[in-house]
């Protein structure tokens, strides 16, 4: 009788019979060792969990397009705005930061926001947070920082002395530790939180002209966040709640949708500007340079296995596009090398061949084997260049712009020196911007935090946290001294006279 089924077979392809029981000599003798069909499913299940992130290990994503509405062809090249009403396929990952693969996802945490454009001259990764700054400005605090985000290496434990202790030590902190301490910390899933790409990255346009932008995904849903008794709640309700939320409104039908905004600086006003443009942790203010409509993203597509796109996903800041480029950010240069690094770890030197990474038009180049190489390996073709017999050639119409560097001294300079430390600012601006009852959530967040601090440092680490809050503004410190229950009088002798 002929069936349409499939037949059970190995992963080599030969049909088996015995999926439930073990070969044995004798019903109730030993397993045999010749039962490859046991080893087989045993060896892949011991080696099922690959390793997660050491970073954003907790995420959620979601297929859609970006749609062209605006004209942004005076300042780039890229084709994938050279038309409107151009649609490109993406791949969105949101994802927390600080948290394990099963923590949370409602946890006080910055929100991942990577999202992989599928362009006709490759893939572009922009990969990014939901607030527009981050907590240190060069790469080499960032093992540090992560650390303590992560568990105490003798408790076990997270660890709110360690984290203020590091955010006391590094005042550049400031602005981001002000935005994660609101109710922004504890965003409504991800469908009602803005997206940036957060570095200054640069645009390239027709007549090779460069200049410095910043990206913006405004949520079209609303911005909608958690208190942060809201947020406690739902963490022991619903761990998932923000995975659930997002697949279940694509199935639904409800697609999110972000309007992508730039901000664009001419080449030369980063020479004279208040502010370094390429300082992650400052904002460049819309007074000086607003927003400009680009296009709309839409999520409309939920992959049909997690782990195949969403836990394999692997995007890196170094690809970007032809005009579409780096900046002297010293973050992003950072990232521009140890994310490929990770991904090569976690999911071997061939990972952009798994489908989720795969470019899906014209990949050529001279890269070969290594494991899990499945896309024929080049064939028969040389793997080398120059050679005489393929037809790999340099277009150098892509070629991009020289850099000028403006020094040709190289040496470790302080990223917080003299005209570089004003951590204060706009941390304060951004405070008093807020409402009467987000400020108030803002002093009970971070009297909460901060009263998870223990140990013999405890004092010192408070007060050395404070100051910064009283260099912000001296209401803000006031308010987290009173909410700390210290006493004011003796707290303004250690505070600094010039706030």
């Amino acid at each position: 009788m002929e069936t349409n089924k499939k037949k059970l077979t190995t992963a080599s392809g030969k049909p088996y019979v015995e999926n439930e029981n073990s070969m044995t000599a004798g019903p109730r003798g030993p397993i045999l060792l010749q039962d490859f069909i046991l080893h087989e499913k045993m060896a892949h299940f011991n080696r099922e969990r690959i390793p997660e992130r050491v970073v954003h290990a907790k995420g959620s994503g979601a297929y859609g397009t970006f749609t062209v509405t605006h004209d942004i062809s005076k300042y780039t090249r890229a084709k994938i705005f050279n038309t409107i009403g151009k649609q490109t396929k993406l791949f969105l990952r949101f994802s927390t930061v600080g948290g394990e693969k099963g923590s949370a996802d409602t946890e006080r945490d910055p929100r991942g926001f990577a999202i992989k454009f599928y362009t006709e001259d490759g893939n572009w990764d922009l990969v990014g947070n939901n607030t527009p700054v981050f907590f240190i400005k060069d790469p080499k605090k960032f093992g540090d920082f992560i650390h303590t985000q992560k568990r105490d290496p003798y408790t076990n434990c997270k660890s709110a002395t360690m984290m203020w202790d590091f955010w006391s030590l590094n005042p550049e902190s400031l602005h981001q530790v002000t935005i994660l301490m609101s109710d922004r910390g504890t965003p409504y899933g991800y469908r009602h939180m803005d997206g940036f790409g957060s570095h200054t990255f640069s645009f390239i346009n027709a007549n090779n002209e460069r200049f410095w932008v910043k990206f913006h995904f405004k949520t079209q849903q609303g911005i909608k966040n958690f208190t942060d008794a809201e947020a406690a709640d739902m963490r022991g309700k619903a761990p998932d709640f923000a995975q659930h939320d997002l697949l279940t409104a694509i199935d639904n039908g409800d697609f999110p949708k972000w309007s992508l905004k730039i901000q664009v600086m001419p080449e030369a006003d980063a020479k004279t500007y208040h502010i370094n443009p390429f300082d992650l942790t400052k904002v460049w203010p819309h007074a000086d340079y607003p927003l400009i409509d680009v296009g709309v993203l839409e999520l409309n597509e939920n992959p049909d296995n997690y782990f195949a796109h969403v836990e394999q996903a692997a995007f890196a800041p170094a690809h970007v596009i032809d005009g579409v480029g780096y900046s002297p950010d010293k973050m992003l240069q950072g990232r521009i090398l140890s994310y490929p690094d990770a991904h090569r770890y976690r999911l071997g030197g061939n990972y952009e061949q798994i489908p989720v990474n795969k470019c899906p038009y014209l990949v050529s180049n001279y890269q070969r084997d290594g494991q899990m190489t499945v896309n024929g390996n080049g064939g028969s073709n040389p793997n080398y260049f120059p050679n005489s017999f393929d037809d790999i050639e340099v277009d150098q119409s892509y070629k991009e712009p020289a850099w000028d560097f403006g020094s040709s001294v190289g040496d470790w300079y302080d990223r917080n020196a003299e005209g570089e430390n004003d951590h204060y600012t706009q941390p304060g601006n951004l405070y008093r911007l807020m409402d009467g009852q987000q400020k108030k959530d803002l002093i009970a967040n971070i009297v909460n935090s901060m009263s998870g601090i223990e140990g013999p440092k405890k004092d010192m680490i408070v007060n050395r946290q404070l100051c910064h809050w009283f260099r912000a503004d001296i209401n803000l410190g006031m308010a987290v001294a009173k909410g700390l229950e210290l006493d004011l009088a003796e707290t303004m002798k250690q505070m600094p006279q010039n706030v």
